[in-house]
C-alpha cells in the first residue's frame, strides 16, 4: 500500500490526485476549505463579531471581527492544503499586519453615508419586521 506524505481525510484525497496530475489546481484545498468556514459560519449563525461587540465597540468588534475570522479561515486551509502547508504561519502573519491601519483608518477616513456600518442598520430593521414565506 502505497502512503503519502502528508495525512487527508479519506475524502479529500480526490484532490489531492487532481493536483498531482494538474497544477493549475495548485491552491484548490486551499480555496475550498476556506469558503467552506465562512459559510458554514453564517448558516450555523457562529460569529466572532457577537463575542466581539460584548466587549468593544461595535462597529471595531465587526471590522476586528471579519479579520480575526479571516485569518482563521486562512490558517486552517493553509495547514490542509499541501502546497500552502509551510505558509501557514506567514499567512496568518501577514493577516494580522492590516489590523496595525485600523487606528489611522477610524481617525482619518471618513466613512461613505452608504457604508453597511451606518446605513443598513435601518432596513435590517424593516426587513426583520416583515413576515417571510
Amino acid at each position: 500500500m502505497e502512503g503519502h506524505a502528508h495525512e487527508l481525510p479519506e475524502f479529500l484525497h480526490f484532490m489531492e490526485e487532481l493536483i498531482e496530475e494538474h497544477s493549475v489546481l495548485r491552491g484548490m484545498t486551499f480555496g475550498f476549505i476556506h469558503t467552506l468556514i465562512p459559510l458554514v459560519g453564517f448558516y450555523t449563525g457562529w460569529s466572532i463579531n457577537r463575542f466581539l461587540k460584548l466587549i468593544s465597540n461595535g462597529a471595531i468588534a465587526g471590522i476586528i471581527g471579519i479579520v480575526l475570522a479571516h485569518i482563521i479561515a486562512d490558517f486552517i486551509a493553509a495547514l490542509a492544503d499541501p502546497h500552502l502547508k509551510s505558509a501557514a504561519f506567514g499567512i496568518v502573519i501577514g493577516g494580522f499586519l492590516p489590523l496595525l491601519a485600523v487606528p489611522f483608518l477610524e481617525k482619518y477616513v471618513t466613512k461613505s453615508k452608504y457604508h453597511t456600518v451606518v446605513g443598513d442598520h435601518e432596513d435590517l430593521k424593516k426587513d426583520l419586521k416583515r413576515k417571510h414565506r
